[in-house]
C-alpha cells in the first residue's frame, strides 16, 4: 500500500477530503449528528487538517487547533472502516508529532473517545480527569508533551 500525507491549514482541497472522511466515519457509521460535526466554522478555517491517502484513495484524516502558543489540540482522528487496523492511524499520529516542533508545539492535548484510550496510551498519551460525553459518544481527555 503507497501511503501519501498531506496537510493544510483552512479550507481548501485537504479539508474537503477530511470532511468526506469525517462524515463517513462520525456521520453515517457513529450516527454523530451532522450539526454536531460541522458546528464549528471558526475552527474548520483555523485547524491544520491532516489527510492520509492509501493507494491515492481516502483513507485517515485528524485536525490540529492551537489550543496555547506551545499546545495542539488534535481532534476528529479518522480512518476509514476498511483501512483500519492497518496502522494508518499511528501513522496520522506520528506524523502530527514530527510537524509539531516546526510550529514551536511542545505539548498535545485530546479527547479521545473512551474505546480508543489504549490507543492513544500506545503512543504515549496519558488520561486526564474524568470521561465526559461529546456528541453522545463517552471520551476521555489525554494530553503527551514532545
Amino acid at each position: 500500500m503507497k501511503i501519501q500525507i498531506k496537510h493544510a491549514q483552512g479550507l481548501g482541497p485537504i479539508h474537503e477530503d477530511a470532511l468526506a472522511i469525517r462524515k463517513a466515519v462520525f456521520i453515517v457509521e457513529q450516527g454523530v449528528d451532522i450539526k454536531d460535526e460541522l458546528n464549528d466554522q471558526t475552527a474548520e478555517e483555523n485547524a491544520i487538517h491532516i489527510v492520509i491517502y492509501a493507494d491515492n484513495k481516502l483513507a485517515a484524516t485528524a485536525r490540529v487547533l492551537a489550543e496555547s502558543d506551545d499546545t495542539w489540540h488534535i481532534q476528529r482522528v479518522a480512518t476509514l472502516f476498511p483501512l483500519r487496523g492497518q496502522g494508518l492511524g499511528r501513522q496520522l499520529m506520528e506524523y502530527i508529532e514530527t510537524l509539531a516542533p516546526s510550529y514551536g508545539i511542545q505539548n498535545l492535548v485530546l479527547g479521545a473517545q473512551i474505546q480508543a484510550r489504549g490507543f492513544y496510551e500506545s503512543l504515549g498519551f496519558t488520561a486526564v480527569g474524568a470521561t465526559f460525553f461529546e456528541a453522545g459518544i463517552q471520551h476521555i481527555h489525554m494530553k503527551k508533551e514532545l
